[in-house]
């Protein structure tokens, strides 16, 4: 076998010869401050150097629990080392290893009869019906009453409970898809979530959930191409106690029915399921009630344990009191690994997604470490697995922090920058809810660099990348990308961004042989620096905004407007 410092040799000459062919300018201003000079300007080469690195055929695209992203794990702990980063993971080593749960379904098991009065319905999987894969139980088994519950939602703060006058104690919920026209799209990109519906049906008592889809929603995302996914695995981080940590043992059974045998859930109702259709013209919410019929839902689950690392770094703060509480960087390290597919190209290389950001996220630590000066708060840089299985590794460093949890005052994240262009502004996903926005534009006026607001709230990015981990624990985050506009007036720069999303997003061609900007990428590493030092020195740690649903629902008194 080829040594691992072989492969990673071979690999990185090879792919320094592929990126590092464009020359770009450096066109950013440099920091004026002293203690922000010389040591502290991006690399450019460092950053071509990790990206193509990282983005290459031998890692296969960085799986969890793959020797491909072991090794990418291996080389961020090697550069923290080189850079004198202190290793801040588990037994003071940079690797937080978690264990981690592969469930997957058995093709041939799942069954689903809908039964009323005489009458009994067998539908057929996959054609008329799919259901998910079991991390609780290897023979899953459940039969109940069901009831309409609407979209299944739940929130005080907006005056909706779909659960009202129903008893849904022991039984199995049908919900539809979509959510209340009344919700913003951040705060009701939450509230809709699959994890919090679920959580509303076991408050409640229910034991099982059955989406139907709607007409809308079949059009948008239609039951065939659900088919495309049948065989893919489910994961999650496992407890101490080995259990899965996002399963509800209480809910037995799962599915997704197409739009013609939804109709059948419906035959003993007080009303069919296109009346139902029917009454959500002009945005308004479906009203529930039982469905006067039982279901006995079967399935059958695999299990495979494995383990895959977060990697924790430390630069230690000047400020005797201020260097226990921490400024947190992250960057998914993994990708999809190796598609199922008969394309020529199968690897996965995730080279914007996220090795990009992840080569920021590592030039980011070198120039904090080179600093003759550290900052006054310390500076945690978690490169984090898993998180296209679901946000996982930040969901468990978040839960379980190798640090105390109430001193991480914010978390940076990167996921994604699109380096393609010569980027004039940056979005920070989130910074309005606190006063993190505060120290971003400190930190891009230096640059004179602009911060644009959310140009797109109906994709409800807050909401889809690791940082949400950490707001979930009451942490002020954001979520740093490029922006749309460009330096270059000859640049469509948001449609540069759609088109890498249509184009190469999730697929084998977001490799390196995509057009890289290099000025972007050392502009990029510059702002992201800037924003964690702007953190680092603030006389106060960061607040959410009293008037935030998400300061309310997850803030801790410490870091509450309204506690000062």
């Amino acid at each position: 076998m080829i040594s691992r410092m072989t492969l990673v040799g071979a690999c990185l000459a090879g792919s320094l010869l592929l990126v590092g062919c464009t020359s770009t300018e450096q066109s950013i201003s440099q920091p004026t401050s002293p203690a922000l000079a010389g040591a502290t300007v991006a690399n450019t080469n460092q950053i071509k150097a990790h990206l193509g690195y990282l983005a290459s055929d031998a890692l296969e695209g960085r799986l969890p629990g793959t020797t491909g992203h072991e090794a990418a794990s291996a080389y961020i702990a090697a550069e923290f080392a080189k850079y004198g980063v202190l290793p801040a993971g588990d037994n003071d080593t940079y690797m937080q290893r978690i264990t981690f749960r592969n469930a997957s379904l058995v093709q041939d098991s799942p069954t689903l009869t809908v039964s009323y009065a005489d009458t009994k319905i067998e539908l057929q999987y996959p054609r008329d019906f799919l259901t998910g894969q079991s991390m609780l139980e290897t023979q899953s088994d459940v039969t109940a009453e069901m009831v309409f519950v609407g979209y299944g939602v739940v929130s005080p703060e907006y005056g909706i409970d779909d659960y009202a006058g129903l008893d849904v104690e022991g039984k199995i919920v049908v919900r539809m898809p979509g959510r209340h026209a009344s919700l913003p799209n951040e705060e009701g990109a939450h509230i809709s979530s699959g994890a919090e519906r679920q959580r509303y049906a076991v408050e409640r008592g229910a034991i099982g959930m059955i989406t139907v889809p709607t007409p809308a929603y079949e059009k948008r995302r239609p039951y065939s191409r659900s088919l495309n996914y049948i065989h893919s695995e489910s994961m999650d981080w496992l407890n101490k106690d080995g259990t899965a940590s996002k399963a509800h043992p209480q809910l037995k059974g799962s599915a997704l029915l197409n739009m013609e045998t939804a109709q059948q859930l419906f035959a003993n109702a007080p009303r069919s399921i296109d009346e139902v259709w029917a009454s959500m013209a002009d945005d308004q919410s479906p009203q529930g009630f039982a469905l006067n019929a039982k279901v006995h839902l079967t399935k059958a689950s695999t299990h495979r344990d494995i383990t895959s690392p977060n990697v924790v770094g430390m630069i230690e703060g000047s400020d005797p009191v201020l260097k226990n509480e921490y400024v947190l960087y992250s960057a998914h390290s993994d990708h999809l690994g190796i598609s199922k597919s008969v394309e020529k190209d199968r690897i996965n290389n995730g080279a914007m997604d996220n090795a990009g950001g992840t080569a920021i996220f590592l030039e980011t630590a070198r120039m904090f470490a080179s600093l003759a000066e550290k900052p006054k708060r310390s500076i945690l840089f978690v490169a984090v697995t898993a998180e296209e299985k679901g946000l996982l590794g930040s969901d468990y460093y978040a839960q379980i922090p190798t640090v105390d949890a109430q001193n991480i005052v914010a978390n940076v994240n990167l996921d994604m920058p699109i380096l393609t262009f010569d980027f004039a502004d940056v979005i920070a996903f989130g910074a309005q809810h606190s006063t993190l926005k505060e120290y971003v534009t400190q930190a891009t006026n230096k640059h004179n660099i602009a911060l644009t607001d959310d140009p797109w709230p109906e994709m409800n990015l807050f909401t889809r990348s690791d940082h949400y981990s950490f707001v979930k624990q009451g942490i002020p985050s954001i979520f740093l990308v490029t922006g749309i506009t460009s330096n270059d007036p000859e640049d469509d720069a948001e449609n540069m961004l759609m088109n890498f999303l249509k184009t190469h997003y999730h697929s084998p061609s977001d490799d390196l042989f995509q057009p890289f900007n290099w000025t972007a990428a050392y502009n990029f590493t510059q702002v992201n620096f800037s924003i964690g030092y702007e953190i680092a020195n603030a006389a106060e740690r960061p607040m959410w905004h009293a008037d935030s649903f998400f300061g309310k629902t997850f803030g801790k008194s410490y870091n509450l407007e309204t506690a000062q």
